[in-house]
């Protein structure tokens, strides 16, 4: 299999966590791929029509996209147990959705302030993004620690490589200031060999 793949990536971080959690990393070839909604560059266009990594090329059918499909996908065929059954499934799929949007609004973020042409850059788009940000973190503080501290599952990896793409990307903004419960919760988590070996750079 091919995973396509940038190391700064929080939804490639994401399917990085899982291999290293299954010890399966042999399982996957890296192919590099970077771009932007402003240019493709050499992201998969043709593996993923929306032009997003992570892409997952597999010998026995399409390209899965999309980091909730690919570690699914992985999931079960690795029996890495990252995703409970039912009842608890719930819960853990809302936190791993949780975990994206910090992720995907973080992103968006990056673009806005960083990629667009500076003329055209709105900082209350950004700070709109933020609020969000923000909401999902006070939720994570006040309903879902109990889970966090609970067994790894896909929950915790998308949570932790959201809260890892902050520390990378919007360290001035510091998430962790009046959440002392999911501060000290992710201070436990980064220090998991599969998240210490998945660092952004």
């Amino acid at each position: 299999m091919k995973l396509y793949h940038s190391p700064a990536s929080p939804f490639v971080r994401k399917v990085m966590v899982l291999l290293n959690e299954a010890k399966a990393t042999d399982r996957v070839t890296l192919v590099p791929a970077m771009g932007t909604p402003l240019d493709p560059g050499s992201m998969p266009v043709d593996r993923n029509p929306l032009g997003k990594i992570p892409a997952l090329e597999r010998p026995d059918g399409p390209t899965l996209y999309d980091s909730r499909v690919i570690t699914r996908y992985l999931d079960d065929l690795l029996h890495a147990g990252l995703y409970p059954a039912a009842p608890h499934l719930w819960d853990t799929l809302v936190i791993e959705a949780t975990g994206d949007g910090i992720a995907e609004a973080a992103v968006l973020m990056r673009y806005e302030m960083h990629v667009r042409p500076e003329a055209t850059r709105s900082p209350d788009w950004a700070g709109a993004q933020w609020q969000k940000i923000a909401r999902a973190l006070a939720a994570l503080e006040e309903r879902w620690m109990s889970h966090l501290s609970g067994p790894v599952d896909m929950g915790q990896v998308a949570v932790g490589a959201a809260l890892g793409y902050l520390d990378f990307r919007h360290s001035e903004r510091n998430w962790r200031n009046n959440r002392p419960a999911l501060a000290n919760w992710f201070a436990t988590y980064a220090d998991r060999p599969a998240m210490q070996a998945t660092a952004p750079t």
